[in-house]
């Protein structure tokens, strides 16, 4: 249902995404991240490497590493995906947001909420 490809949407060193290798269904369950959780006092840590850009808030006093495709995809203040984290199963499970094409790719709200227009912690002074 999706694989990871090259994204001319990011510029980084690998320039990865996730994209769809069918048409997918909005509400259609897309991916189930693994979770690896730690506790944010030694999130100072992690901000000496470059998981720092990565990591996703996970509750109130932890931050996560997700595993799978978890972390490839990449962000859009008009995303197609999104997601909710499953603390029961320790997985954060992203969704179809709106019907998606074969060969798009998929994007996430980097903000966590589909209508939050912040700007992102990395492109603020």
């Amino acid at each position: 249902m999706i694989e990871v490809k090259t994204s001319s949407l990011s510029d980084g060193e690998f320039n990865r995404g996730v994209f769809a290798t069918r048409d997918i269904n909005k509400g259609e369950l897309l991916h189930e991240a693994p979770v690896i959780s730690y506790p944010n006092d030694q999130h100072q840590h992690i901000e000496k490497t470059i998981l720092a850009d990565y990591a996703f808030e996970y509750g109130e006093n932890h931050s996560a590493i997700l595993l799978g495709y978890g972390m490839l995809f990449n962000h859009s203040y008009e995303p197609n995906a999104n997601y909710e984290i499953d603390f029961r199963n320790h997985t954060f499970n992203f969704y179809a947001y709106t019907n998606i094409k074969k060969g798009d790719e998929i994007l996430i709200n980097y903000n966590g909420d589909v209508d939050d227009k912040d700007p992102l912690w990395f492109n603020q002074d």
